[in-house]
């Protein structure tokens, strides 16, 4: 039981690191428009209507990618449990996902793409990967 919890705790870590990775790295790569503030939510609802296509790839990487690492670390960390905990690490952050839909301004487009694919398919993902490969502890 207390790996489990760890798992979750550990896969929740992992995933949020990767996240707040890919966001802080990407307005390096695909710049924001100009005089956009990407850490403020205020900033980013006033400039919502200037943002590309290309604006909303690495959100939606650091969404996906995040839940995909937390959910594989979950995975590995577990000893029972491995088919449940990384969805239950999906769940949590498709929660943080459905939070932040409303708290920052994006177009419905993106959110549904964002809510339906983001999360679980990627917990479904590492789950799979992680059956593939024998990742066991």
């Amino acid at each position: 039981m207390l790996r489990n919890i760890l798992s979750i705790i550990i896969g929740l870590f992992i995933g949020g690191v990767v996240n707040m990775g890919l966001i802080l790295i990407g307005p390096s790569i695909i710049p924001p428009p100009p005089g956009m503030d990407v850490t403020d939510a205020d900033s980013i609802g006033a400039s919502i209507h200037l943002f590309q296509t290309k604006h909303f790839v690495f959100p939606f990487l650091a969404h996906a990618l995040g839940t995909f690492a937390g959910a594989l670390v979950a995975f590995i960390v577990t000893k029972s449990h491995k088919d449940k905990l990384p969805y239950l690490i999906g769940l949590l952050f498709l929660a943080g996902g459905i939070s932040a839909s409303f708290m920052i301004p994006a177009p419905i487009s993106f959110i549904v793409i964002d809510l339906v694919v983001a999360y679980l398919p990627m917990a479904w993902l590492a789950i799979r990967l992680g059956k593939t490969f024998q990742i066991t502890q």
